[in-house]
């Protein structure tokens, strides 16, 4: 069995246990993912077309990964002006298996769908308790503003002591400004005995 969909602006003649690789999806790897756009459906010698779909019909899907497929390069060039462009592109696509293909309004087989819609149930439970967690820090932070009173004191020596080492870089850099003009008068008598 076979079947046409349409996918990303494109169509793919997919069968059972097919490999495709389409336009992005939205989901992670394991999610089942369903076609509804199916232009075609061909079983052996029995064809059915759509007008534009045909009614009933879905093809499910296995999502194996979604990533960046090789560069295109994107080269313009105008002869003889001096104009030159390059420009890369790297298009996210999925890679997807074709699991089965439903007609006459059959649903696909949720074996994996199930799974991922209970793991954030449980990641909500999780977020009320770490809004509860930063009241207690609220208190420290009072203390906290306290005790730096007292310690202002101790980092204003510190950048004293930055300022005295900066010092000596600067008187460092007009030394080598001072020999060049002694190097230029130099190379004037050189100049005079040509």
């Amino acid at each position: 069995m076979f079947a046409v969909i349409k996918t990303g602006g494109k169509q793919y003649k997919v069968a059972a246990d097919d490999v495709i690789k389409v336009e992005k999806l939205e989901g992670e790897a394991g999610d089942t993912v369903t076609f509804e756009n199916v232009l075609m459906v061909g079983n052996g010698g029995d064809v059915t077309v759509g007008a534009p779909l045909v009614d009933g019909a879905l093809v499910a899907a296995e999502l194996v990964e979604t990533k960046k497929q090789k560069t295109v390069i994107i080269f313009k060039k105008n002869r003889r002006h001096g104009y030159r462009r390059r420009n890369g592109h790297r298009q996210l696509l999925s890679t997807v298996k074709i699991t089965e293909i439903l007609t006459g309004g059959k649903k696909p087989s949720a074996k994996k769908a199930a799974a991922p819609k209970a793991a954030p149930k449980e990641e909500v439970k999780d977020k009320p308790a770490a809004k509860a967690a930063p009241k207690k820090p609220a208190a420290k932070a009072a203390e906290a503003k306290a005790a730096p009173a007292e310690k202002k004191a101790a980092p204003a020596e510190k950048k004293a002591a930055p300022k005295k080492a900066a010092a000596p870089k600067a008187a460092a850099a007009k030394k080598p400004a001072a020999k060049k003009p002694a190097a230029k008068a130099a190379a004037k008598p050189k100049a005079e005995k040509k």
